[in-house]
C-alpha cells in the first residue's frame, strides 16, 4: 500500500482540469488517470471519499462518484469498501507480470546481446575516457608486486583507493577517514550490500518515481515493499518535498533511496535547501537515507550544491567511476560511519571476499586526479544534448524533452502511452530501447521514454529518425498500438 491522498493533494495534482469539453465526471476521471500512467498517483494510494474531494474540488457529490465508477470501469481503481478505492492499473500482460523473460527483452534489462548493426539507446554510458584509464592502468601494473606477498583479500578495499575516496569527499566538504570507506565491484554492488545489510523481506523503502531501474531491480530482489514518490512533471523542477515528506511520516520505511545528483533518468539537480528538508524528513522518520552521487562528477550546467552526506553524517553514499570515466573499471563505493561499514564488511563476506587488485590501484589514480579527464567529456555531452534536443524538436515535436542539467540522457513524454510499443518494434527500425514503465513501480510511465545522448550527433541523428519511423508506424496503426501495449509478450513471441 502507498498511503492515502488528502483532498487538497489530490486538488494539488489537478490543477484545471475542467476545460468544458467534456462531462464533467469524464475530466475529472480522465485526469486523475493521466496522473495514475504518469507515476504521479502511486499505485496503490487511497482516493479521498466523493464526499471530502465533491467539497474541495466545489463540484457535485454525483460528478465525483460518476469519476470513480469510470476509473473502478477502466481497471484504475480498485473497489475498497466504501469510497476509499485505491489506485491501480488494468490487468494486461505486462501489468500482470507475465513472462518475465520477454519483458526484461522489452525494457532494456542488461545481460541482452545486441545484435550488430542496432543502437543502444537502452544503456546510459560512455566509452573510456581516453588515456586517463589506459595510463591509471599501467600506473597500477608497476604498483602491483609490493602487494603480491599478500593474500589479495580485503573485504574493505585496497587502502590506497579508501584514501583516495576519502579525501575526495574531504575536498568536497564532508571530513571522511579511509575507515568510513568500503570499494565495491560498482555502484550496483554497493547498493545490494546496503539492502542486504539494512532492510529485511516486506520491510518498505521509499524510492523516487520515476529513478534508476536496477536499483528496483535489486530492492524487489529483496522482497521489501516500496514506497514510490512521484518527481513533479517537467515544466516543474525539483522533488517534491511535501509529498516526500508526508510518504516518510505516514509509511516509515526502514530506508530511502535517492538519487539527488543529476537524477536517472530526469537529469535533474536537487536543491540544497531541498536536500536540507529530506535529511531532516528521513531522520524525523527514523529512516535510513541512501544517496547514489553515481552521476554528481557529470555535471553539464555548472550548478553547484553541497553532497547530501554534508548536511547529516547518517547518510549513507554510494559513489561510482562507471558513469565518470568506464563502467569496465567496475569501481564503485560506500561511503557510512565506520560502525555501518563494518556491517556492510560482514555482509559482503556472504557475497564475496574483496574487489580485483590492479582495479582498484588503477581506480586510485583515477579518483586523486579525479577531475581531469571530465572538461573534455562534458563538452562533448553538451554538444551532444544540444544535438539530441534539436533533433527531437525538428523529427518529433509532439514529444516533450526535459533538459537535463546533467547525466547522459533525457526523459521525454510522449504524445501517447506507447512507451512500450515503440520498444517491441524499435529492434526491426535499428534501434534498442528501455520502455518507460522500467523506471517506475507498478508499470507506469508508458507516457514516457528516456533518450541517452552519449553518442556522437550523426548516430543521435540516425536513432532519432529511427524513433520517427516508429512513432509514424504505430501513428499508422493505433490498433498496433494498444496490441503492443496490452500484450507485449504475444507480441515478440
Amino acid at each position: 500500500m502507498s498511503g492515502s491522498l488528502t483532498p487538497t493533494a489530490l486538488a494539488r495534482l489537478l490543477g484545471q482540469w475542467q476545460r468544458g469539453s467534456a462531462p464533467a465526471y469524464r475530466e475529472l476521471a480522465d485526469v486523475v488517470r493521466l496522473l495514475v500512467l504518469d507515476g504521479r498517483i502511486p499505485l496503490g494510494t487511497a482516493l479521498p471519499s466523493e464526499r471530502t474531494l465533491s467539497a474541495i474540488l466545489a463540484v457535485s457529490r454525483t460528478t465525483v462518484t460518476a469519476a470513480y465508477a469510470s476509473l473502478r470501469e477502466q481497471g484504475f481503481l480498485s473497489s475498497g469498501q466504501g469510497t476509499r478505492g485505491r489506485t491501480c492499473l488494468p490487468r494486461t500482460a505486462y501489468t500482470a507480470g507475465q513472462e518475465r523473460d520477454s519483458r526484461a527483452a522489452l525494457s532494456g534489462a542488461p545481460g541482452l546481446a545486441v545484435p550488430d548493426g542496432v543502437i543502444d539507446l537502452a544503456y546510459a554510458s560512455l566509452p573510456a575516457s581516453g588515456e586517463a584509464v589506459h595510463q591509471a592502468f599501467a600506473a597500477a601494473l608497476t604498483e602491483l608486486p609490493a602487494l603480491l606477498p599478500g593474500f589479495g583479500y580485503d573485504a574493505l578495499g585496497v587502502p590506497a583507493l579508501r584514501e583516495a575516496i576519502a579525501g575526495h569527499y574531504a575536498d568536497a566538504g564532508v571530513p571522511t577517514t579511509a575507515g568510513q570507506i568500503m570499494v565495491t565491484s560498482g555502484a550496483q554492488h554497493a547498493l545490494n550490500i546496503v539492502l542486504r545489510a539494512l532492510v529485511g523481506k516486506q520491510d518498505k523503502v521509499l524510492v523516487e518515481q520515476p529513478t534508476y531501474p536496477n536499483a528496483l531491480d535489486a530492492i524487489r530482489a529483496t522482497g521489501c515493499r516500496m514506497v514510490p514518490v512521484p518527481l513533479p512533471p517537467a515544466p516543474e523542477r525539483g522533488w517534491d518535498l511535501d509529498s516526500t515528506e508526508a510518504a516518510l511520516m505516514q509509511q516509515r520505511p526502514r530506508m530511502a533511496y535517492t538519487v539527488p545528483d543529476f537524477h536517472n533518468p530526469t537529469g535533474r539537480l536537487m536543491p540544497d535547501a531541498q536536500r536540507l528538508r529530506l535529511v531532516r524528513a528521513a531522520a524525523a522518520a527514523g529512516t535510513v537515507l541512501v544517496v547514489d552521487e553515481t552521476l554528481r562528477a557529470v555535471n553539464l550546467d555548472g550548478g553547484t550544491t553541497a553532497p547530501l552526506a554534508s548536511f547529516s553524517p547518517a547518510v549513507v553514499s554510494i559513489g561510482s567511476l562507471s558513469k565518470s570515466h568506464w563502467a569496465g573499471m567496475r569501481t564503485g563505493w560506500i561511503r557510512a560511519s565506520e560502525s555501518l561499514i563494518q556491517r556492510f564488511a560482514a555482509v559482503r563476506s556472504t557475497m564475496d571476499l574483496g574487489g580485483p587488485v590492479v582495479e582498484q590501484l588503477a581506480a586510485a589514480h583515477l579518483v586523486r586526479n579525479l577531475a581531469d579527464p571530465l572538461p573534455a567529456r562534458l563538452a562533448a555531452l553538451r554538444e551532444n544534448r544540444s544535438a539530441l534536443l534539436e533533433l527531437l524538436k525538428l523529427h518529433l515535436p509532439r514529444w516533450e524533452a526535459e533538459r537535463p542539467d546533467g547525466g547522459l540522457a533525457a526523459w521525454c513524454r510522449l504524445p501517447s502511452p506507447h512507451s512500450t510499443a515503440l520498444t517491441v518494434i524499435a529492434p526491426e527500425l535499428g534501434i534498442r530501447l528501455a520502455a518507460g514503465p522500467r523506471f517506475g513501480v507498478g508499470g507506469v510511465f508508458e507516457n514516457y521514454l528516456r533518450i541517452p545522448f552519449t553518442l556522437p550527433p550523426d548516430q543521435l541523428e540516425t536513432a532519432v529518425l529511427a524513433l520517427r519511423a516508429a512513432q509514424d508506424r504505430l501513428d499508422a496503426a493505433p490498433q498496433l498500438r494498444r496490441t503492443l501495449r496490452d500484450s507485449p509478450a504475444a507480441a515478440i513471441a
